[in-house]
């Protein structure tokens, strides 16, 4: 009778039923142990045995995988390569289409994470992804998405730096899945209720360790902030692309706060966000007939949307429709690839998988 079954002993034994369980039956247990061995007597039985044996095996070797899968569900899943061919259509020659949680599974955000260049881009996709595209994502998608926020939290606990985004992100994400879990009984997220209930609960412990946090002032022989020229001071605050942040640095020291109150510098910032039509529509004087530009700054950032810059961000070739990272190699036939690839916003990314 042929062998049958996906079994892990091989053809070409003699196996035997005892009262124990099955045996290998050799020469040598056949003269010493004739007696105690009893063979199957027909074929059918034969067949329903091996059967047995196969879906036995088939399943056991499925709950290892899942085991497998759920021992290693804090590592992220990701493709070997770090490029996706993004398109929103089929052909005939083309099945399918790509999706949002199919590019972050395969794009390279654990990396990305770790390279100041690329930080705030991926913070800024991952507060997008907050807001209104959480349904889309697949469970993989999901679990990745989560294991990227936490690896984000613990760097910011151990670097100390860009406290204030993370916090926003959290705090939106919270908000958004308590609106999505009262929907749970129409189907709006992948997923049990619980995974998610739990998921928010590892959220607000993350908001309580940023809450606790306390900036140690480094050790440095150098020359401080405070100990600068006050037009170096003023050049280095230039720099700055928040007025968030230079209400805050106006906190540390008097001397610094009468700096921030420069109205010059409140001016660069409403320029460099802002168009002078949106500036035009929101302008405030004071009673001294000047141009309050710092409260101008705060009204114009409630109405518009403020302008976002990166150092590094995702390309995307308009020749053969790939998305990657600069430093991605992905397989182009156009002669010239650098004039191919142009620069993906975090929403631009977002909109590239909306159909």
């Amino acid at each position: 009778m042929p062998f049958l079954g996906q079994d892990w002993r091989s053809p070409g034994q003699s196996w035997v039923k005892t009262e124990e369980g099955w045996k290998n039956y050799s020469l040598d247990d056949k003269n010493s142990n004739d007696s105690d061995v009893s063979y199957c007597k027909t074929e059918d039985e034969c067949f329903q045995e091996n059967l047995r044996l196969s879906v036995t095996y088939d399943m056991a070797a499925k709950k290892r995988r899942k085991d497998c899968m759920n021992n290693n569900a804090k590592i992220p899943y990701f493709h070997k390569e770090k490029w996706i061919y993004v398109h929103k259509g089929s052909t005939k020659e083309r099945h399918g289409y790509c999706t949002l949680g199919e590019a972050f599974n395969r794009l390279d955000f654990c990396s990305a994470i770790k390279d100041n260049r690329r930080f705030n881009y991926v913070v800024r996709l991952l507060e997008l992804i907050a807001k209104s595209q959480l349904p889309s994502l697949s469970g993989v998608a999901q679990k990745n998405y989560m294991n990227i926020l936490e690896r984000v939290v613990q760097k910011v606990l151990g670097d100390q730096q860009n406290v204030r985004p993370i916090k926003e992100l959290l705090q939106t994400l919270y908000v958004s899945l308590c609106g999505l879990v009262q929907d749970m009984g129409k189907s709006v997220l992948v997923g049990n209720i619980n995974c998610w209930v739990h998921r928010m609960e590892n959220i607000l412990q993350w908001q309580q360790q940023l809450d606790n946090i306390q900036i140690n002032r480094p050790v440095s022989k150098g020359m401080t902030l405070t100990e600068l020229p006050a037009s170096l001071q003023l050049n280095i605050m230039e720099r700055l692309s928040d007025g968030r942040d230079l209400v805050s640095l106006g906190q540390v020291t008097p001397d610094l706060g009468q700096l921030t109150e420069d109205r010059l510098l409140w001016k660069r910032l409403c320029q460099y966000h802002f168009t002078d039509r949106q500036i035009r529509k929101r302008l405030m004087v004071s009673d001294k007939g000047q141009l309050e530009w710092k409260k101008m700054y705060f009204k114009l950032c409630r109405c518009y949307p403020v302008r976002e810059q990166y150092s590094e961000t995702l390309q995307f070739c308009t020749h053969c429709h790939i998305l990657f990272w600069k430093d991605t190699n992905h397989p182009c036939t156009a002669n010239n690839t650098e004039s191919c690839c142009k620069p993906v916003s975090p929403q631009g990314f977002i909109n590239l998988f909306k159909f």
